[in-house]
C-alpha cells in the first residue's frame, strides 16, 4: 500500500522563556523577513532579538511562558492523520523553534513514505510565511536524502469548503454572545505584512479578503457591518490597513459592540491570546466599547481537519509539483509564475 507523509508548517513559538531570544534571532534571521545579505542580516537579527527578548518574554508570560502552538498544531497533526487513515502520517515543521524542517524530514525518511504532500497551516499564501517553509523544507529534504521523493506542494486554501465552514461556526458561535438588538461589527483581523511586500507581488492581502469574502457569503447576515483589519505591526515600515487597534478605537467612539475574529490564525497561539485577548480586550475597554468577543480559531475542529484531509487526497491524486487549491496559478490576481524556490507551477 502507497504511504504518504504530510508535512504540516507553522512558525512555531519558544516553549519557555529562555527559547525567547532564539526564536526571535531565527524569525529576523529569515531572508523572507529581513532582506539584507550577511553578515548584516546576522548583525541586525542579532541586535533585534536581544532588544525585544524582554517584551516578548513578558508577552509569554502571559500566557505561561511559551507558546501553545506546538502543542495546539500536534493536535492538529494527530486529528488529520485519523481522518486519513494508516497509509498516511502527518509530521510537525516549525519554521523558527523545534521542531524545525531538518528535525521533520528525518523523521519523514525514517517513515519511508512513497510520496509527501506539503501543507502550510497558513491559509492565505505568504511569501514570508508559506514561500519561506517550503524553501527551509527543500533544503532540509535533500540534505535528508528526500530529494528523490515525489512531492506535492499545496500553496494555499483561503476559501477551502472545510476551513470557510469551520470559520463561520466559530463566528456565529461569538454572535450568539451578542445582546439581541445590540448593533455590533464584525473585526476580521488578520496577521499584517508591510505595503512594500505587497507591493513586490506578495498575494497575502489579495487571499485574506478572499477568504473573508467568502465568510460574509456563508454567514449570510443582512445588512452585516464588517472590516477587514490587521494586526501585530511592528518597526517603522507602512504596514497594511486599517490597523485592528484603530478599528477598535473607531468603534468605541461609535457606540457600537465588537465580534473580533482571527481569519489568518488557525491555532491559538500569542497572536489570539495575548493580543486580541488581553491587549485589544483592555483597549476596548478603555475605548468605551460595549461588549468584545472573540470567535476562537479552528484548531481541530472536524470541519476543518476534514477539509485538510481533502486537500491531502487530492494531492495523492495528482501529479508532484505545486498545486493551488485557490486557482489554477499560484495567485491568480497577482503571480503569473511560482515565487517558491525550486517548485513550478501545476495546474490544481
Amino acid at each position: 500500500m502507497s504511504r504518504t507523509a504530510v508535512v504540516l508548517f507553522n512558525l512555531g513559538g519558544p516553549d519557555k522563556p529562555e527559547s525567547v531570544r532564539g526564536f526571535l534571532f531565527n524569525l529576523f534571521h529569515d531572508p523572507a523577513i529581513i532582506s539584507l545579505p550577511q553578515p548584516l542580516r546576522w548583525l541586525v537579527a542579532r541586535l533585534l532579538s536581544g532588544r525585544r527578548a524582554a517584551t516578548a518574554r513578558a508577552i509569554y508570560d502571559k500566557i505561561g511562558g511559551g507558546s501553545p502552538l506546538l502543542a495546539n498544531t500536534l493536535a492538529q497533526a494527530t486529528a488529520l492523520t485519523s481522518a486519513l487513515g494508516s497509509e498516511h502520517r502527518s509530521f510537525v515543521a516549525m519554521r523558527y523553534w523545534h521542531p524545525y524542517a531538518a528535525e521533520a524530514a528525518e523523521a519523514v525518511k525514517v517513515w519511508n513514505p512513497d510520496r509527501i504532500v506539503l501543507l502550510p497551516l497558513y491559509p492565505q499564501f505568504s511569501t514570508t510565511t508559506t514561500a519561506s517553509s517550503f524553501a527551509d523544507w527543500h533544503g532540509a529534504a535533500a540534505r535528508a536524502g528526500l530529494a528523490g521523493v515525489p512531492t506535492v506542494s499545496l500553496c494555499c486554501y483561503p476559501d477551502e469548503a472545510g476551513f470557510i465552514a469551520a470559520e463561520v461556526a466559530a463566528i456565529r458561535a461569538a454572535i450568539v454572545l451578542v445582546p439581541p438588538g445590540a448593533p455590533y461589527r464584525i473585526l476580521f483581523s488578520a496577521h499584517g505584512l508591510p505595503k512594500k511586500i505587497v507591493a513586490g507581488g506578495d498575494p497575502y492581502q489579495w487571499q485574506v479578503e478572499r477568504t473573508v469574502a467568502a465568510l460574509r457569503a456563508s454567514l449570510g447576515i443582512a445588512g452585516l457591518d464588517s472590516v477587514v483589519c490587521y494586526q501585530s505591526r511592528v518597526g517603522p515600515l507602512e504596514w497594511l490597513g486599517p490597523a485592528t487597534d484603530a478599528e477598535i478605537r473607531r468603534a468605541g467612539a461609535e457606540g457600537i459592540g465588537l465580534v473580533v475574529v482571527p481569519v489568518a490564525f488557525v491555532s491559538e497561539h500569542s497572536e489570539t491570546l495575548v493580543e486580541l485577548d488581553i491587549e485589544y480586550r483592555h483597549l476596548a475597554d478603555h475605548a468605551g466599547i460595549k461588549f468584545y468577543h472573540r470567535a476562537a480559531t479552528v484548531d481541530a475542529a472536524p470541519d476543518f481537519i476534514g477539509g485538510l484531509a481533502n486537500l491531502v487526497r487530492g494531492a495523492d491524486a495528482g501529479p508532484p509539483g505545486l498545486r493551488c487549491p485557490a486557482g489554477a496559478r499560484l495567485c491568480p490576481a497577482q503571480f503569473g509564475r511560482c515565487p517558491i524556490p525550486g517548485v513550478t507551477n501545476s495546474a490544481a
